[in-house]
């Protein structure tokens, strides 16, 4: 809560949200034997796939927005289940390509199925998936995303008189 505004800041708030959806797509996709971090490198592996692309561990890291280090933890779980392959790029020995395995492939579309029914649930206060406002929340949100946040630096002496 801020000093200035009554009522939770945008960013608390947010945060809520994020973790209210975060925990809703766990229970969600439990049975399927995923989690949501696992659902959502899955799903937009399935899409990229879909569009042609075999994406690396880095390119798939940075679509989701997840750590490159987390992705290859995930990468690996997804790997020992069976729902993914991982191979090396001829191109570039340093790095690992993604590919739904199969059996992956039917998991991913199943979780997809439930959390489009979740979300439908979800932004049915908005008006549902299709509506105006849904629409308008989602760009609202787009041009956060978009927007890079720098780190604030400390003003303390070691701080003093240097230019960002």
């Amino acid at each position: 809560m801020s000093n200035g505004s009554p009522g939770p800041t945008p960013g608390f708030q947010v945060w809520r949200l994020a973790n209210k959806w975060r925990v809703a797509v766990d229970r969600a996709v439990a049975p399927l034997g995923l989690t949501h971090a696992q659902y959502s490198l899955v799903a937009s592996l399935h899409g990229m796939q879909r569009a042609g692309e075999r994406p690396s561990q880095r390119r798939l890291a940075d679509h989701t927005g997840l750590e490159a280090l987390y992705v290859s933890k995930l990468a690996r779980a997804l790997e020992s289940a069976g729902l993914i392959e991982r191979t090396r790029d001829s191109r570039d020995p340093r790095a690992v390509q993604l590919a739904l395995t199969k059996q992956g492939q039917a998991v991913t579309r199943q979780a997809i199925t439930v959390v489009q029914e979740l979300l439908q649930q979800l932004l049915e206060p908005l008006g549902g998936l299709d509506a105006p406002r849904t629409r308008t929340f989602t760009d609202e949100l787009t041009t956060l995303l978009d927007t890079p946040l720098a780190p604030s630096i400390p003003n303390n002496e070691s701080t003093q008189g240097t230019t960002p």
